[in-house]
């Protein structure tokens, strides 16, 4: 028997499977597959183009041994480079956005890359944005190659020659509509190019974020300012020249909403676990196949894995603050766990047997108008301020007196996982509501901790 084995971790690069989607094509008659890009051991699509660019580089001369590779990313082109870089012994600097995951500049610098984060907000052209810092280090590093994904002609060949014929041949030839993010343009080019030779029919369709610049320029060839979007890795505010767009049939915008909804629910329904653009891709590819029958089949990219994401929008919490978290999954205990940052952020309370002075005092000190009474976890009564005082102005002698003397009916209680419009429900009659988890208080919720809570008619908190 011979021992079966791979060289090195480049070897596991491509060849990734197709996937049918079954719960989510509910009511679809159109076959709709997912090129799986997140087996890849970098688990992104960019691994294919990372060690195609470095091995263009060592052809050409452009790369030397002990050489330094930089490049502008948002992640997981960098990742893909880094792999290749640490099987090859090169060194790495790459330069991220602050928009990009923590997960990925992590993940780089566990590879051994050095990582230089700059402001989202510097505009194409200026000293410091991403492409021009990472132009400038590769300028005054000694021995450095900047692959430059956007122009390098190896990214949209590298798709060319092994994301299009892998795609025809499990497809047998049947594919057609291709779906896939438009960043760089490497993958819908170059994939898109192969597919179009084989097929001349086959649809190449582009998912694009709103407030990128693809659908507008596909349409009229005109490049419009942008706006700020969230989807990491895909859309652009100039037109890169790996961006052939005679390969591409059509462009669809999605919402940033409608992406992450989307990736969620991959995972949720199908095992899945993607980032945001494959949500995009996946939000587009079903538009797509609502309108075509039987004999479709629509195969569109998982771009890579939601574990770099885990900060992002596979958070409840980050998807609140961003205003994007349905409301069907807004719970009571993630609205107590995520209050303003100048609000208490551990349970505030007092005892029975505490001097009302002190409690009061308490009161003051943290701003709370009122606050929940416990007695060994449990809720025995509450507060409230504008009462407390009304009492203290009568008989200042109350100061002294325990807060079991004075304290009023408990707040109401809801389990941690109760929906947001039962909490709405309670605050209709009660200042606050306490949240239980196994029995335990473990938080308090007031009317000002919903107020920026979009659920539609509630009534009054009055």
């Amino acid at each position: 028997m011979r021992m079966h084995y791979y060289d090195n971790v480049l070897s596991l690069i491509g060849r990734t499977p197709l996937v049918k989607l079954h719960k989510m094509t509910r009511g679809i008659n159109a076959t709709v597959l997912a090129k799986m890009e997140n087996l890849n051991p970098g688990f992104s699509v960019k691994d294919r183009i990372g060690v195609s660019m470095i091995e263009a580089a060592e052809r050409e001369g452009k790369l030397q041994p002990g050489g330094t590779i930089v490049e502008a990313t948002s992640g997981n082109t960098g990742i893909g480079l880094a792999l290749a870089a640490a099987v090859k012994g090169y060194k790495c600097i790459f330069v991220m956005t602050d928009k990009a995951s923590v997960e990925k500049s992590r993940y780089l610098k566990a590879l051994g890359a050095d990582v230089v984060i700059t402001p989202v907000s510097a505009k194409p052209g200026t000293p410091d944005h991403y492409v021009s810092t990472a132009q400038r280090i590769a300028r005054e590093t000694p021995n450095s190659f900047y692959p430059d994904q956007y122009s390098h002609p190896a990214n949209p060949e590298a798709h060319y020659r092994t994301t299009g014929p892998e795609i025809w041949d499990q497809t047998e030839g049947k594919i057609t509509h291709f779906v896939a993010g438009i960043g760089t343009g490497g993958t819908i080019s170059g994939t898109g190019r192969f597919l179009k030779e084989q097929n001349a029919n086959v649809k190449v369709i582009g998912a694009d974020p709103y407030g990128s610049i693809f659908k507008t320029y596909k349409d009229t060839g005109k490049v419009i300012e942008t706006t700020p979007y969230l989807v990491e890795g895909i859309g652009q505010e100039v037109v890169p020249p790996n961006v052939h767009i005679e390969y591409v049939d059509e462009v669809i915008n999605i919402t940033d909403g409608e992406s992450f909804e989307m990736s969620r629910q991959l995972g949720r329904t199908e095992g899945i676990f993607c980032g945001g653009s494959s949500g995009t891709n996946l939000a587009a590819a079903l538009r797509i196949a609502r309108d075509l029958d039987e004999t479709a089949v629509v195969v569109f990219i998982v771009c890579d894995t939601g574990e770099h994401y885990l900060t992002k929008h596979h958070s409840d919490e980050w998807l609140k603050e961003k205003r994007l978290l349905e409301p069907q999954r807004m719970t009571a205990g993630l609205i107590s766990g995520t209050k303003e940052v100048n609000a208490p952020q551990a349970l505030v309370f007092v005892t029975p047997q505490d001097k009302l002075a002190e409690a009061l005092a308490k009161m003051n000190e943290l701003g709370l108008t009122q606050i929940p009474v416990l007695e060994d976890g449990r809720p025995v009564g509450s507060l409230r301020e504008n009462r407390v005082l009304a009492k203290v102005v009568r008989d200042r002698s109350l100061l002294e007196s325990a807060v079991s003397e004075v304290m009023e009916a408990s707040f109401p209680t809801v389990d941690v996982d109760a929906g947001a419009q039962e909490v709405m429900r309670l605050l209709q009659r009660s200042p606050a509501v306490l949240v239980e988890e196994y029995g335990r208080i473990t938080g308090i919720i007031t009317r000002h901790d919903v107020l920026d809570l979009r659920l539609g008619n509630t009534g009054s908190l009055a």
